[in-house]
């Protein structure tokens, strides 16, 4: 192991100083003690930077962790019910956030992540087609949870290859499978971070619609689109004449670095598809509303808006820095959220163990590409949602490669 060891981490995480604006994405920012997935991806190998998983080394906005102490200072916490105004909440993000019309009716306001949402909107649509189950349809590569969720909900699947060109990825090319279960599509696209033309959704949503199938747009991504690449969220209102037939999963969890307290939030136009919805999710014991799930929700539509353009401002400046770096490695440039999708190769690492060689090399964690499905082999996704002063300790390391 070639990393540069690292002091031992403290007993407990040590809070980012803050900026003029309250706002320090720039100061080390320890996550020990708090029990991280992805720092627990290291090992403990002193040193080792974990760059695999989705999710950011960086502080998250005040309001939530005020709305939370608030929250927390009452003492008592049982069941609660689902505060109706948080569906009109929802709709005014979109409004003000990026100019669409969200009908409050359409929202559901989940006490659970996107990945449960997705798993039990898959079910309700598995009961409503008979047997033998047409294949669900999604791209490859494409988030391994996909696949997962299909299998555990019992449904074939079938991975479409995305066209790679020149300007990056393309939405697959048909002719498509009918007839189809459901369509699924990451939205901006995970691990690329693409933002898909609004003419290639229409065109997807359309064409699921002709064959019977459900179109659902998973874009917890989404609110982390770039400022001046599009727009990438709420494909339901990008599709009025189809939206049906689509769903819209999100989240307030990737976007504001709360993915540890699960929530979402689903838009269903479909009335019918709503009620069904809901009944499949009571099954499960999940009903509307949640209380710290709402809290958090709530503060972060609220009073988030400020924190996330200074996150993004952040970001854009990481993606240049790093894409400057890598140049040809970069398979498709992001630009929305925090990921970087990398032809293993073009960084002179041998494709079939790329992630355990960058890792050897220069201390760094990735995820391999091959959990993205068949088009993923011979890929690293790096995640640069860091602080200033690690994304300098990165690009440094990452001086050890030879592309040869």
């Amino acid at each position: 192991m070639t990393a540069t060891p690292a002091p031992p981490p403290g007993p407990a995480a040590l809070p980012a100083p803050a900026g003029a604006d309250g706002f320090d994405f720039t100061s080390p920012f320890s996550r020990a003690g708090t029990g991280s997935s992805k720092w627990a991806r290291t090992g403990g190998v002193p040193g080792v930077i974990p760059m695999g998983l989705a999710d950011m080394d960086l502080p998250g906005p005040p309001a939530v962790a005020e709305a939370l102490r608030r929250r927390a200072g009452h003492r008592a916490y049982g069941y609660t019910v689902c505060d109706p105004a948080g569906r009109a909440l929802v709709a005014d993000w979109y409004r003000a956030r990026h100019g669409v019309e969200v009908d409050p009716d359409w929202v559901l306001l989940l006490p659970c992540g996107p990945r449960t949402a997705l798993r039990i909107l898959l079910e309700t649509v598995r009961a409503d087609t008979g047997r033998p189950q047409p294949p669900v349809l999604f791209p490859t590569p494409e988030w391994g949870g996909f696949a997962q969720l299909c299998r555990a909900a019992g449904l074939p699947y079938r991975e479409l290859p995305l066209h790679l060109g020149p300007g990056g990825y393309r939405m697959p090319r048909g002719p498509f499978p009918r007839p189809a279960c459901a369509v699924l599509l990451s939205s901006p696209h995970n691990p690329s971070g693409t933002v898909w033309p609004s003419g290639s959704v229409r065109g997807l949503a359309g064409w699921a619609a002709d064959s019977g199938a459900l179109l659902v747009s998973d874009e917890v991504h989404g609110d982390l689109t770039h400022p001046g690449s599009g727009h990438s969220v709420a494909v339901t209102t990008a599709c009025p004449e189809d939206r049906h037939r689509v769903v819209t999963l999100n989240s307030v969890g990737k976007t504001f670095n709360c993915s540890g307290i699960p929530s979402s939030w689903a838009l269903v136009p479909n009335p019918a598809l709503r009620t069904r919805f809901t009944d499949a999710l009571a099954g499960y014991g999940l009903w509307e509303g949640g209380l710290l799930e709402q809290t958090v929700q709530q503060a972060a539509l609220r009073e988030g808006g400020p924190w996330l353009d200074a996150l993004l401002t952040h970001l854009v400046a990481a993606r240049t820095r790093f894409t400057d770096r890598l140049g040809p490695a970069v398979r498709s440039a992001p630009r929305a959220s925090y990921l970087l999708w990398l032809d293993a190769a073009a960084l002179g690492l041998p494709p079939a163990s790329a992630r355990q060689a960058l890792l050897e090399r220069c201390g760094l964690e990735s995820s391999d590409g091959s959990e993205f499905g068949p088009g993923g082999h011979g890929s690293l996704r790096l995640n640069y949602a860091l602080p200033g002063s690690a994304l300098d300790t990165v690009l440094a390391r990452l001086e050890r490669l030879d592309p040869g």
